[in-house]
C-alpha cells in the first residue's frame, strides 16, 4: 500500500494533474498539520485517496471550514486495509493558541488512549504534529516534542512514527528518518512517500 504523508508546506508539485504523477497509485494520504484546508480538500480530490489529517498550531480555519471529504483522527484510531492508525494533533503550548497543549495534557490525552490501544493490539502507525521529546524536535517553547508521545512507542512499537511541525531540509530521504526500538519516526515535512506491505501487518 503506498502512503503520502504531507505537513506545514503546500507542494506545488502535488497540486497538478501533471506532477502529481510522482503520487500516482497513493492509496491513503497522511496529513501531520499547518496546511490549509483547501490543500488537503484539492490532494484527496486530485489524487482519489481518503485523507486523514491532525490539526497543527497554525490550523486555526479548520472549525470554520474543514477540508472536504478528510478525516479528523485526532485521539482516535482509524482503520484502513487492515492498517491500525492513530492521531494526535497540536504542539507544545507556547502563548495560548488553538491546537496548543501541554505536556501533562498530553500524557493526559495519551493515559485515556491506553485501553483503546490494547483493545486493537496496538497501532501500526501513529501521525502527529509535534514530534516525540528530543527526536527531531528544537529547543524553543514551541517547537520541543512531548515526552509522552515516548510512552505509546515504548508500549505499542508503531511501524512508523509520522510528525510534522519541524521545518527541514533534506538531502535524501534518509535524512528524515529516526529509528527508536524497532519504530521509524520519519518528519513529514512537505511531503513524503513511502509503501508499507499490508499482508505483513501485525492483526
Amino acid at each position: 500500500m503506498k502512503i503520502l504523508t504531507v505537513s506545514d508546506r503546500v507542494e506545488p508539485a502535488l497540486q497538478t494533474q501533471d506532477t502529481a504523477q510522482q503520487a500516482a497509485g497513493t492509496d491513503l494520504i497522511l496529513a501531520c498539520g499547518d496546511l490549509p484546508p483547501e490543500y488537503l480538500t484539492q490532494l484527496t480530490t486530485l489524487l482519489r485517496a481518503p485523507l486523514y489529517y491532525v490539526k497543527g498550531n497554525h490550523d486555526i480555519r479548520y472549525a470554520a471550514k474543514p477540508p472536504g471529504g478528510c478525516l479528523d483522527i485526532h485521539a482516535k484510531i482509524v482503520h484502513f486495509n487492515g492498517i491500525k492508525i492513530l492521531g494526535l494533533g497540536g504542539s507544545r503550548w507556547y502563548n495560548g493558541g488553538p491546537n496548543q497543549y501541554t505536556e501533562n495534557q498530553m500524557k493526559w490525552t495519551v493515559w485515556k488512549l491506553h485501553l483503546l490501544l490494547w483493545w486493537n493490539k496496538g497501532v501500526d502507525i501513529v501521525i502527529t504534529h509535534a514530534p516525540p521529546r528530543h527526536v527531531h524536535d528544537a529547543e524553543d517553547r514551541c517547537h520541543r516534542g512531548f515526552k509522552s508521545f515516548h510512552a505509546i512507542i515504548r508500549r505499542f512499537a508503531p511501524a512508523y512514527f509520522i510528525h510534522g511541525h519541524i521545518h527541514a531540509r533534506f538531502d535524501n530521504s534518509s535524512d528524515r528518518l529516526t529509528t527508536i526500538n524497532r519504530t521509524k519516526v520519519i518528519n513529514s515535512y512537505g511531503h513524503y512517500l513511502f509503501e508499507i506491505d499490508t499482508d505483513r501487518a501485525p492483526a
